[in-house]
């Protein structure tokens, strides 16, 4: 019984180490290629950096060789400094097809001095109008900071530096849609989206800003390849290789979750849940429902 106790908590363990920013590691040449724009975009650094440039011709994006079913989705990134107003970098997991699947971080420019909007959403079966928004707390044009896409057969959590902002539970059992069946490509993009990213699009592009330029640091998909649909059973059986199926991400910690509600508490800033006269009071239904 001490035997296996204590195998019980080396695993826990483990699978929880795994989880530290510090583990982040991967190459941009092995592991990604340019879907477009790749004159506006270069990898050095022995493939471990990639900055995606913005001119008034042209953006420029990534995407993974692989798709992915369930685990932890890294990435350092430090945006666009200075008057970024109009831009979005972009930072997603996305499966393809009018049924889609997707979860989203995107970066929302603004003008020089004013704090970027972080704007999440997620995407089942081709539905989406999930967004949460939120104001960062530290400028993110400074410095390289960690976001991360954990998720596993019971919820998805949206991570800055280790403090969870977001969770998205599985509430498939009562007809609410989760993204389990399809595997998706990671992808990351800088582009002008000045028709709606500041103010409603009411402030636009200064091209004379331009090049804008967003860096990306050390990807890292610690994740469950997808190898078509016999991954949907692969990928969530708890096993060990399949940390992230582990009960210690099965829900979060108090003090994550007390993180968890100091960011909704102070930084959050649109909350589809609560905007009543958007949705004409016909709320989405996991908006009653406990997430965390």
């Amino acid at each position: 019984m001490a035997t296996e106790f204590k195998s019980l908590v080396a695993v826990i363990f483990i699978s929880a180490m795994s989880f530290q920013s510090c583990f982040v590691n991967a190459n941009f040449y092995a592991d990604t290629y340019f879907n477009w724009g790749a004159e506006h975009s270069y990898i050095f650094g022995n493939g471990e950096d990639l900055n995606l440039v913005l001119d008034n011709v042209a953006g420029s994006g990534v995407q993974t060789y692989n798709s992915y079913l369930f685990g932890s989705i890294e990435m350092l990134i430090k945006l666009v400094p200075g008057n970024s107003a109009g831009t979005v970098t972009a930072y997603y997991l996305s499966s393809t097809g009018d049924y889609h699947d997707e979860i989203d971080f995107e970066f929302l420019g603004n003008s020089s001095g004013e704090p970027y909007t972080m704007h999440t959403n997620i995407f089942t079966q081709g539905k989406g109008n999930r967004e949460q928004q939120f104001k960062l707390w530290f400028d993110p044009t400074a410095d390289f900071h960690n976001y991360t896409i954990h998720w596993n057969p019971h919820a998805v959590v949206w991570f800055v530096d280790s403090i969870p902002i977001r969770v998205y539970r599985n509430y498939k059992s009562e007809g609410i849609g989760f993204p389990d069946q399809q595997g998706m490509q990671v992808y990351s993009s800088l582009w002008n989206a000045d028709n709606w990213a500041t103010q409603g699009g009411l402030v636009k592009i200064d091209w004379s800003c331009a090049p804008f330029t967003a860096g990306l640091r050390k990807f890292n998909a610690r994740a469950c390849k997808w190898n078509g649909p016999v991954s949907i059973y692969q990928c969530a059986y708890p096993i060990y290789a399949n940390w992230w199926t582990s009960p210690v991400y099965k829900q979060l910690s108090w003090d994550q979750q007390g993180k968890l509600k100091w960011v909704r508490d102070n930084h959050m800033v649109y909350n589809y849940c609560t905007d009543y006269e958007r949705f004409n009071w016909q709320m989405a239904p996991e908006c009653s429902k406990p997430q965390y």
